[in-house]
């Protein structure tokens, strides 16, 4: 039994050895993947992902790396700004290793000098600017600590991709004069909006009298010249109506039985005039020859014959 166990022993011995052997010469590496090998203690090559053969016993794997993009979070830290006011800042960050072995050799550890610099930059960029700038300048704070950072880990295999900026938090004294600066401009903003708005009705109400004043003195002007058109076609039509009047009297005088019928419509005129005279109990009247109104139609008749030669012309007015 014992001869039997002896050869039994060395055989699974070797077998085992072997599954060994051949175990450390196959190595698989995964997706975004990288692997640093080392043959005798010094750099030999980086595996990418697939089927590797290494030799057992001289290549030894060192470091695996994730190729993948990690997020790093940035713990909070006192920055002091330009104007002496401490703020509490704290910040993610994006990075992802691009060189597997300048990342093992690089830097003893890269993600902990990726946080240091970080935070180092952050107080560099934010003692360039006031408080009040810090929340209006986030962009270009990040921007620069992102060149900042990215040239120095150039040299350890890692990019960086992005900084964000977290949070910005001043102090409890700083915030409640900064509530009251923003509650003060937005009074004065309201007033400076409701003064505009006054200024502005103010204006319009304004135009409106001066439109209003425009339109009424327009309206009396061409209220007058109206009326003066009126009163000037109303006078126009009465000389006219009284010229054709005369034009028709004057042609009846001189018409057959014209000067008969006028001295009877004369006659008729003076006894009725003259009878409204006497009966006026104010007036006495005592004619020359009151029995004598043929002889008065006469003299009147002989008047407007001597008036049609020319040989009598009427008295011009003198003022």
């Amino acid at each position: 039994m014992e001869i039997l166990t002896i050869p039994f022993v060395f055989t699974a011995s070797l077998v085992l050895v072997a599954f060994v052997i051949v175990a450390k010469t196959f190595q698989i590496v995964p997706q975004q993947v990288a692997y640093v090998i080392e043959r005798l203690g010094k750099y030999n090559r980086t595996l990418d992902p697939g089927l590797h053969i290494i030799i057992p016993f001289i290549d030894r794997l060192r470091y695996r790396h994730s190729l993948t993009e990690v997020v790093l979070d940035i713990p909070a830290q006192i920055c002091i700004t330009k104007d002496n006011v401490q703020v509490n800042i704290d910040g993610v960050l994006f990075f992802r290793v691009i060189d597997a072995a300048r990342a093992t050799y690089g830097v003893a550890d890269y993600v902990q000098a990726i946080v240091q610099l970080s935070q180092t930059t952050l107080r560099s960029e934010i003692g360039k600017i006031d408080l009040d700038r810090t929340f209006e300048e986030r962009e270009k704070i990040n921007n620069a600590v992102i060149l900042s950072i990215d040239h120095a880990t150039d040299p350890w295999g890692v990019k960086v991709l992005r900084y964000e900026i977290k949070s910005i938090n001043p102090p409890r004294d700083v915030l409640d004069a900064m509530e009251k600066q923003m509650r003060a401009e937005r009074e004065k903003r309201a007033k400076i909006l409701e003064s505009e708005a006054d200024r502005d009705s103010k204006i319009n109400r304004a135009e409106g009298i001066k439109q209003e004043t425009i339109k009424n003195s327009e309206a009396d002007r061409l209220k007058q010249i109206n009326e003066a058109e009126g009163k000037a076609a109303a006078i126009f039509s009465v000389a006219k109506a009284t010229a054709d009047g005369l034009n028709v009297i004057a042609a009846a005088l001189n018409g057959e039985g014209g000067r008969e019928a006028a001295r009877l419509r004369v006659a008729e005129e003076y006894v009725r005039e003259f009878g409204k005279m006497a009966g006026d109990a104010r007036t006495i009247i005592v004619p020359a020859n009151t029995n004598d109104i043929s002889g008065m139609i006469v003299s009147a008749f002989s008047i407007l014959d001597r008036m049609n030669h020319g040989e009598v012309k009427l008295p011009s007015s003198r003022s």
